[in-house]
């Protein structure tokens, strides 16, 4: 094997790594929001981590903004996976989960749906919600 075969391998090796990090295949959760792009998406969300907090939101919608630093910092301190649904460019995921008005916060475990929360909630009170379903 040539030196250059050997360097093609690592390159390979560590392209793997990589495409692992990003797509949470290391089983630890971003420390950022992942904004969802689809219900293939959202699916594979559920799939990838134990627990999903989803953030149903709008971007005309003043309270989502005031809720928008307590989601990234949930993102940043705990276990779960938090992802934002944009409601209008998701409307059929709004739909199936009846989201009737935002900001709507499902935490979903093990890919089912275990607790619903409509409207602005503290960080503390959130957190508890996550731990409670571990």
């Amino acid at each position: 094997m040539s030196e250059a075969d050997d360097l093609d391998e690592i390159r390979e090796q560590k392209a793997e790594e990589l495409r692992e990090q990003a797509d949470g295949g290391s089983g630890a959760a971003p420390d950022e929001p992942i904004h969802v792009d689809g219900a293939d998406h959202f699916e594979e969300l559920l799939s990838d981590y134990d627990q999903v907090f989803v953030d149903f939101y709008a971007d005309w919608c003043g309270p989502c903004k005031m809720l928008e630093p307590t989601v990234e910092a949930l993102a940043a301190e705990t276990d779960a996976a938090i992802a934002k649904v944009d409601v209008d460019q998701n409307q059929m995921l709004a739909s199936q989960f009846q989201v009737q008005g935002v900001p709507t916060m499902i935490l979903f475990a093990d890919g089912e749906a275990v607790e619903q929360v409509v409207g602005v909630r503290d960080k503390e009170s959130l957190a508890q919600l996550i731990a409670q379903h571990k």
